[in-house]
């Protein structure tokens, strides 16, 4: 489904943006002309506009931050919080040592801090232990009461980042009267901007540290953790979940069963060829060539290398073989909800694969469809849909009845 863009990345990543309106993260009419701005496939025009509206949007918050206007304070805030995520998006040739990625990374997340506690609901920076450091997180409280509440942990992407954890769950979370937990992991947001910590295949070494932090907090009930996995989350959580024994049950949206699997689907099989033979000098030249004309294969293939710490091209092509469920998703016992999407454009298919797959786990795979507006890769643009299908699904695992007096507005 296109929207706004005949460039694939750019119809995608617009719809992501417009999608969080659904939790107060965007508006429509902010999204329309900031897109009417720019040329199709113009990285810098994306960059430019997006930044423009942030900027904009943030003033209007400011000011009625300044005039104690709670309400319309937070709700530009947390739009410009979104815009900034997005401009800074392309950002992806240097982004290490590129200031304008760090600035608008920044600008997105002092925007997001800044919202937050002017919302209903409870919400803390948090720090979780992780070998010789820390991974940055933030705690979602659906009220203040200190009561233990079934609690679900938010595990981000490819691309995530922190802040967005609440527009694409936690404010559905906190609605149904669930509390959420989401973290940064290696290759994401902040832990890897301002940590350097780069994606691992292991990532149960990731979430373990996590569900240890979770189960000190006196307001997580212990045996009603639930772990969701969001874009490439869907393969990070199904890995963890492998090992990690301590969850009363696993989302995954979307499923992903094989990282390197998807790579070869959108590659000519020669080129994964040479790439596997080691004939590197021609696997770079061919793929350089694909990035010159394709912007969905230019920023993954930049993004890859930073988030994972890599080099050169085929070395990251290699390095995404680890990421795979085939030697461990027989391992999964707990009860798992696996969300497909129709028109998946990164990982058609790799939901059923992992469904099959997790053979000693309860697991249901559910397809959203085009028709609904739910066929995008994480049914963006269809957050209601997906919020009903995956929360219906976790209150029956749960065995839980929610009152209707139980029911937070969270911000809504």
């Amino acid at each position: 489904m296109k929207f706004l863009f005949d460039d694939e990345s750019f119809s995608f990543e617009t719809l992501r943006a417009a999608g969080y309106a659904n939790a107060g993260g965007a508006d429509l009419g902010e999204i329309l002309v900031t897109a009417r701005a720019i040329p199709e496939g113009d990285e810098a025009a994306w960059h430019r506009e997006w930044k423009a509206t942030a900027q904009r949007v943030e003033a209007l918050g400011r000011q009625s931050l300044a005039a104690g206007r709670a309400v319309s304070a937070r709700e530009a805030l947390l739009r410009a919080s979104n815009y900034y995520r997005t401009a800074e998006f392309y950002l992806r040739e240097n982004p290490a040592h590129d200031p304008e990625a760090k600035e608008l990374f920044a600008r997105s997340r002092e925007t997001f801090l800044d919202a937050m506690p002017l919302f209903d609901f409870g919400f803390e920076r948090i720090a979780i232990p992780y070998q010789d450091t820390t991974l940055p997180g933030y705690l979602y409280l659906a009220d203040d009461s200190g009561r233990a509440r079934p609690t679900v942990i938010f595990n981000g992407g490819y691309d995530s980042t922190l802040e967005e954890s609440y527009v694409a769950l936690a404010a559905g979370a906190l609605a149904r009267g669930y509390h959420v937990l989401a973290f940064d992991g290696p290759g994401q947001g902040a832990a890897l901007r301002e940590q350097g910590l780069t994606f691992r295949p292991d990532w149960e070494a990731v979430l373990t540290p996590v569900v240890d932090f979770a189960l000190t907090r006196p307001e997580v009930a212990p045996d009603a953790i639930a772990l969701f996995g969001y874009s490439l989350g869907g393969y990070l959580a199904a890995r963890a979940a492998a090992f990690e024994t301590r969850l009363a049950a696993v989302i995954l949206n979307d499923g992903v069963y094989d990282f390197y699997g998807a790579l070869a689907g959108m590659m000519p099989p020669f080129l994964i060829d040479w790439i596997d033979q080691g004939n590197d000098e021609a696997a770079d030249a061919v793929i350089g060539l694909l990035m010159a004309v394709n912007t969905q294969t230019r920023w993954a293939v930049r993004n890859g290398m930073w988030a994972l710490g890599i080099d050169t091209i085929p070395d990251l092509a290699r390095a995404f073989k680890a990421y795979t469920i085939a030697d461990v998703a027989a391992k999964i016992t707990t009860p798992t909800l696996v969300l497909d999407a129709e028109n998946d454009q990164f990982f058609k298919g790799q939901p059923e694969q992992a469904a099959a797959a997790m053979v000693n786990a309860k697991t249901t795979l559910v397809t959203l469809y085009e028709a609904d507006g739910a066929g995008e890769h994480c049914h963006m643009g269809a957050a209601s849909r997906a919020n009903q299908v995956m929360f219906d699904w976790l209150d029956a695992e749960l065995h839980r009845a929610v009152a209707p007096g139980e029911q937070i507005a969270g911000g809504l």
